[in-house]
C-alpha cells in the first residue's frame, strides 16, 4: 500500500473558532452532554478518521470566549465514547506535571481494554500557573524541570504497561494457576520525581501498549517527542515552518534510533470549506464578525504573557521579545512571533488569524482547494497527516468529511475503509517489543 495520510479530529466545545458559541444554532449548550461528543465521534468514524483527540486544561481558561473551554474530563469522556464507536482511536490529554504515572498507566490501560485496543494518550506538561494552583502548587515548575519530569513520567508509564503482559493470564483451573507469575515483574523505579514499585495491576491491552502522542514545540519538547512519541500534534502556520519542524523531528528521532516513519507528524489544520472559494471566505468572515474583541485580547495576552490591551488595533503589532526571554509555553509563542515577523499584521488582523486554532494552519476554499493544500503538505515533507480543528461543530467537521475526504480517497491519499481493529492498525504502527530506556 502506498503511503497514506492520517487524520485526527480535535474535539473542542462548539468549535475552534472563538465565536463559534455565539453563532445562530450554536451547540454550546450541549458541551456538557456525553451524547454530543458521542455523535461527533461517530461522525469522525464515518469519515474513517484515525483518531479523535481531546485537549485538556486544569483550570478555567481565563474566561475568554464566553468562558467556553473544557467541560468533561477527557479520559472519562473518551471511555464513554468507546462504547459508541468501533474503529476510531481515542486520545485523551494528560498532564505529566499534575498527575502521577501509576494512576495514568492504569487509566489508559483500562481505556485500551474497554475500547478493544484503540487507546492513545497525549502527554503535556501544562501551561498556566492557575492549573498548578488547583493541585497544591503555587505555580508550575520551570520549563526545564517540567520536561525532565515528563521524560521520567513517560518512561515509568511504559515500564508499568510492560510489567504485566497479557500472556501471564493462563487460566489453568486444573492446576489452580490463573497467572504465570514468572512473567510479571516489579519495575522498582526510583527516579528524580517518582518512586514506583509496580507491577501494574492490569494486564497489557489488545495492542500491547497504548499509543503515545505528544505536542511539544520547544527544544526539550521536540526531544521528548522524538524519543517517545509515535505521533506528534504540531503547530505550524505555513508550509515552510512545518517542513522545518518535520525535518527536525525526523532527524532527532533517528538519533534516538527510532523506527523509520516514527513519529508521525500531524499539524493542526483549521478548514473553512465552501462549494466555492468565495463561499468559504464568507463563512470565515461571518464567524470573524462575531468575534468578541475583549476575549481575543485576553486570549492573546495569555499566549504571550504580556498586556496587549494598549495595542492600537489598526497599527502593526509591536515586535515581540526573543523566545529565549519568554518563560511561558514556548511553542505557541514562537508560532505567533513568526506570524508577526513574516506578515506584519495589525493587531486586529492578528486577532482574526488566531480566532480559530491560535496559530495553527488555516485553509479557506472549495473542497478541491482544501484537498490540494493538504496533498501539497503531505507530499512535500511537511506532514504525515493532519489534526482537523473544525471552526464549528458539527457543521464544519461534517462539511470536511462530506466534501474533502472523498477527494482525498479518490486521489489515493486516504483510506476508504478501516483495515484493522486497533489504533496501532490505523496508524500502521508496530506492536512494541523492546523496552525504551531513559539513556536511549
Amino acid at each position: 500500500m502506498s503511503r497514506q495520510m492520517h487524520l485526527g479530529a480535535l474535539l473542542f466545545s462548539s468549535g475552534h473558532h472563538g465565536a463559534a458559541w455565539r453563532r445562530s444554532g450554536s451547540t454550546v449548550s450541549q458541551v456538557g452532554q456525553i451524547d454530543y461528543f458521542e455523535k461527533l465521534a461517530q461522525l469522525a468514524e464515518g469519515g474513517k478518521f484515525d483518531t479523535i483527540f481531546f485537549a485538556d486544561g486544569q483550570s478555567i481558561m481565563g474566561g475568554y470566549y464566553g468562558g467556553v473551554s473544557y467541560f468533561l474530563e477527557p479520559i472519562t469522556c473518551v471511555t464513554a465514547m468507546a462504547r459508541k464507536t468501533h474503529h476510531i482511536g481515542l486520545v485523551p490529554t494528560i498532564s505529566s506535571t499534575l498527575y502521577d504515572p501509576y494512576n495514568m498507566a492504569r487509566l489508559i490501560c483500562s481505556l485500551d481494554h474497554i475500547s478493544h485496543g484503540r487507546a492513545g494518550v497525549n502527554v503535556i506538561t501544562s501551561m498556566f500557573d492557575e492549573e498548578a494552583q488547583n493541585h497544591g502548587l503555587s505555580k508550575l515548575p520551570n520549563h526545564a524541570d517540567r520536561y525532565l519530569r515528563a521524560d521520567e513520567f513517560i518512561h515509568t508509564m511504559i515500564e508499568l504497561w510492560d510489567s504485566f503482559p497479557a500472556s501471564a493470564i493462563i487460566n489453568d483451573a486444573e492446576h489452580d494457576r490463573w497467572l504465570d507469575s514468572s512473567l510479571i515483574h516489579e519495575i522498582n523505579h526510583h527516579g528524580d520525581f517518582f518512586d514506583v514499585k509496580g507491577p501494574l495491576n492490569i494486564p497489557s491491552g489488545p495492542q500491547g501498549r497504548p499509543v503515545i502522542f505528544q505536542a511539544g514545540a520547544s527544544h526539550q519538547g521536540k526531544n521528548l517527542g522524538a524519543k517517545y512519541a509515535e505521533a506528534i500534534y504540531s503547530v505550524a502556520w505555513d508550509i515552510r515552518e512545518s517542513q522545518a519542524y518535520y525535518q527536525d523531528i525526523k532527524k532527532r528521532a533517528a538519533e534516538f534510533k527510532r523506527s523509520s516513519g516514527i513519529p508521525a507528524i500531524l499539524p493542526g489544520l483549521v478548514p473553512y470549506v465552501g462549494s466555492t472559494h468565495e463561499e468559504a471566505q464568507r463563512r470565515q468572515s461571518e464567524l470573524d464578525e462575531l468575534l468578541p474583541l475583549d476575549d481575543s485580547v485576553a486570549q492573546l495576552g495569555d499566549f504571550l504573557g504580556q498586556d496587549v490591551k494598549r495595542w492600537d488595533l489598526d497599527a502593526p503589532v509591536p515586535e515581540l521579545p526573543d523566545i529565549s526571554e519568554f518563560s511561558g509555553p514556548k511553542g505557541r509563542y514562537e508560532v505567533i512571533k513568526r506570524i508577526i515577523d513574516t506578515e506584519k499584521p495589525t493587531a486586529r488582523q492578528l486577532f482574526q488569524r488566531l480566532a480559530a486554532g491560535g496559530g495553527h494552519a488555516t485553509v479557506v476554499g472549495s473542497p478541491e482547494e482544501v484537498a490540494d493544500m493538504m496533498q501539497n503538505w503531505f507530499e512535500s515533507g511537511a506532514a504525515d497527516g493532519f489534526n482537523i480543528m473544525a471552526p464549528t461543530y458539527p457543521e464544519s467537521l461534517a462539511d470536511f468529511i462530506h466534501y474533502v475526504v472523498p477527494i482525498l480517497q479518490k486521489r489515493g491519499l486516504f483510506r476508504k475503509d478501516y483495515t484493522g481493529h486497533t489504533l496501532r492498525d490505523n496508524l500502521v504502527l508496530p506492536v512494541p517489543t523492546a523496552k525504551i530506556t531513559r539513556g536511549d
